[in-house]
């Protein structure tokens, strides 16, 4: 039914509110929505937050926008699940000020608009007691009404704009699933515990790193200013069609195989290699990133070695082929001999109920973040409901999804309730493509979707990296680090290692997904300095640390990009050459709708070398692709 005052297209919303829209506790939030009524009439409209106990908050007032269009910037406190909805209403009293004023200006009908006035101001009283005592003075006939108009307006603008709502109406509220700040905002560190501390005997025999070992490597990811360390699977591994050395179909002795084909005779997703330690190990582990400042994220891999106890105990949990065998993984032309994947299909509520139960045990171990390996690979449902109940008993959980799948499954994971995605950010490499994608995640898929902008994985190496080019690193690292709040590297990457598998291919060398990997840590990698820098200042400006604040400015230089990201008083503007191979200065260009360069004037300061520069002046070089620009008087 249609209302008095119509409220229409409430955004943010997910489709069509069937999921809620994403925020952090403290972030802000626009809700817009279109509100409109009929003839002369004043409408209002307000946001009101309802918190995960059922309380309203105060209304947040909307403002006009123009064309009927309404805005308000909202900040939900703690996290958990909120609503938010709209509020429409005649403002009488803003109508009669509308309506008198046109009447003052043409001299008609004063002192029956005054008695109008009057009118409407009994009915504010009992929210202002001044507006009662002005009710008779309006009506005065000793004092000459422009007076009286001229008193009654500037009583009128101390009133609050919802003194009077006629016709009072609100939206459906819609869901906000607030999370803690570290399902938006945080720099993620990849590495293996077993080649940490990995050594090799007089014999040639190569000896595990272990939980004890791979600690003492955390001070030093500590120092350069990450927030999370990733680990592989740490469970046990099979020993059943595992891999050798760069991918070999036949495994040498000695060959650890791949931590993501889980299960042995030693157990599977609920039990801990032995090469690594025991469960205590691996608290002592885990306590030790707590005093360092560092959270620990485990992959949560759902697939089997062959040699998993899940294939004796419960072969129905698992994909058979015509001919009674079980099938392995497969992604065409990839073959994955010793993984076989899971059948959600014949005993979907056992099965489910064994993989919450392996969560909720790592859980109890300390662990409060999850990077879920291939979720696209298994259904919706699922995932919604599991997510859904991990929430409802420990809403500090943080989900990362591995979701390097079509855009249609990697959105609707993200909406099913991941906290964070994987995305496209590798494979985006001209300045359009790059510009365009920045503006999707910060503003086309924002409401749901949280990008982890990984510079590099495992299995991937990206080409332009593939050269040693340092420029390429230093930039890639910059892009990725200011382009999403989250951001993450793979060991390895501070050492520039790039050697590929061959010619064709984003697969390391001696990928250390088959083998241990040794490198030396007593020597500073040539990124390590840098490194750190770019966590500093990601950590010195609340701009970078928000999703939704990114704004692509162009440039007068091909294959140069620049975006800004402002938050209050916060203000920087990233410009980066994509393919650094001279020294050149580009411009920035700035239109009077680039809000995030409102006051940005003058001399800009580069925040990783103290460079000065200005927007029409921006040099870039290989030794400096990237600048990092803040205004030089602040």
């Amino acid at each position: 039914m249609v209302t008095r005052v119509p409220i229409l297209d409430v955004r943010p919303r997910v489709e069509c509110g069937t999921f809620p829209v994403k925020a952090v506790e403290g972030e802000e939030l626009t809700v817009r929505a279109r509100v409109f009524g009929e003839g002369p009439a004043v409408v209002r409209a307000a946001v009101v937050l309802t918190d995960p106990d059922g309380h309203d908050l105060p209304p947040v007032p909307m403002h006009h926008l123009g064309n009927d269009h309404w805005a308000a910037v909202v900040r939900p406190g703690a996290p958990g699940d909120w609503t938010y909805r709209v509020q429409s209403w005649h403002d009488p009293i803003a109508t009669w000020v509308k309506i008198a004023t046109r009447r003052f200006e043409a001299e008609v009908d004063l002192e029956l608009t005054l008695a109008e006035g009057a009118a409407v101001l009994r009915r504010a009283a009992d929210r202002d007691p001044a507006a009662r005592a002005m009710a008779p003075q309006l009506e005065d006939p000793e004092s000459d009404p422009v007076d009286r108009f001229a008193i009654a307006l500037a009583l009128i603008e101390t009133l609050p704009a919802d003194t009077i709502q006629d016709h009072l109406d609100e939206s459906a509220p819609l869901r906000l699933a607030v999370d803690r700040e570290r399902a938006l905002v945080g720099a993620w560190y990849e590495m293996f515990p077993r080649s940490e501390g990995a050594r090799r005997d007089p014999d040639g025999t190569v000896r595990s790193g272990t939980f004890a070992t791979a600690a003492e490597r955390l001070p030093g990811i500590a120092a350069m200013g990450f927030d999370v360390v990733y680990l592989p699977p740490i469970n046990p591994i099979g020993v059943t069609g595992r891999k050798g050395r760069n991918n070999a179909l036949v495994a040498e002795p000695g060959d650890p195989g791949s931590p993501w084909a889980i299960g042995s005779a030693d157990g599977g997703h609920d039990a801990i290699h032995p090469d690594l330690g025991t469960e205590q190990d691996f608290a002592a582990f885990v306590a030790r990133a707590d005093e360092l400042g560092l959270e620990i994220a485990l992959d949560l891999a759902l697939q089997c070695s062959p040699d998993h106890p899940w294939l004796s105990e419960h072969p129905e949990w698992f994909v058979h082929r015509p001919d009674g065998t079980i099938a392995f993984a497969e992604n065409p032309p990839k073959k994955y001999e010793d993984i076989v994947p899971l059948d959600f299909d014949v005993d979907p509520v056992g099965l489910y109920l064994e993989v919450v139960r392996i969560v909720r045990l790592w859980i109890s171990r300390g662990i409060r973040i999850f990077r879920v390996d291939n979720p696209h690979t298994k259904p919706l449902a699922f995932w919604e409901q599991l997510l859904a109940d991990v929430r409802a008993t420990d809403p500090d959980v943080v989900f990362l999804a591995e979701a390097f799948t079509s855009p249609a499954m990697l959105h609707a994971l993200s909406a099913a309730g991941f906290h964070q995605s994987y995305t496209y950010f590798t494979w985006r490499q001209g300045a359009s493509e790059t510009a365009d994608y920045l503006d999707e995640v910060s503003n086309r898929t924002s409401d749901f979707l949280r990008p982890n902008f990984f510079v590099n994985t495992p299995d991937i190496l990206p080409r332009y990296l593939q050269s040693g080019d340092e420029a390429m690193f230093r930039m890639r690292a910059v892009l990725a680090a200011c382009g999403s709040p989250s951001w993450g590297m793979y060991a390895g990457y501070e050492l520039m290692e790039h050697t590929p598998a061959g010619p064709d291919t984003e697969e390391y060398l001696d990928s250390e997904k088959y083998e241990y990997a040794f490198r030396d840590w007593s020597q500073p990698g040539p990124l390590v300095p840098f490194v750190t820098r770019l966590n500093e200042v990601r950590r010195a400006h609340r701009a970078l640390q928000r999703l939704r604040n990114l704004q692509v400015h162009p440039t007068d230089a091909d294959g140069v990009i620049a975006f800004s990201k402002a938050t209050g008083d916060d203000v920087v503007l990233v410009v980066l050459d994509l393919f650094p191979s001279w020294e050149r200065t580009v411009g920035v260009r700035v239109a009077p709708g680039d809000v995030g360069l409102v006051g940005v004037e003058g001399s800009l300061r580069d925040e990783l070398d103290d460079s000065l520069h200005t927007l029409n002046a921006v040099t870039l070089s290989p030794a400096a692709p990237a600048r990092i620009l803040v205004p030089a008087d602040r």
